[in-house]
């Protein structure tokens, strides 16, 4: 699953720790949402959604492939 929190927080102006404070997460916590390396709970995808005015399908990106479906 890929996701767009990066692209959403530069589009707001927002630093790392910015946008941890935000949600209530550590700086280290969106640095590895950005770059693969975490997948986010679903509590803290609906946070970031929320916090940008969107649907949760807009920011995360599943992909049909990755569950061999």
């Amino acid at each position: 699953m890929r996701n767009r929190v990066q692209e959403f927080r530069k589009a707001a102006r927002l630093s790392q720790e910015e946008l941890a404070a935000k949600v209530g997460v550590t700086r280290q916590t969106i640095t590895s949402l950005e770059n693969g390396k975490y997948q986010a709970s679903l509590l803290l995808a609906h946070k970031l959604a929320r916090y940008f005015e969107t649907a949760i399908e807009e920011m995360f990106l599943f992909d049909d492939e990755e569950e061999g479906t």
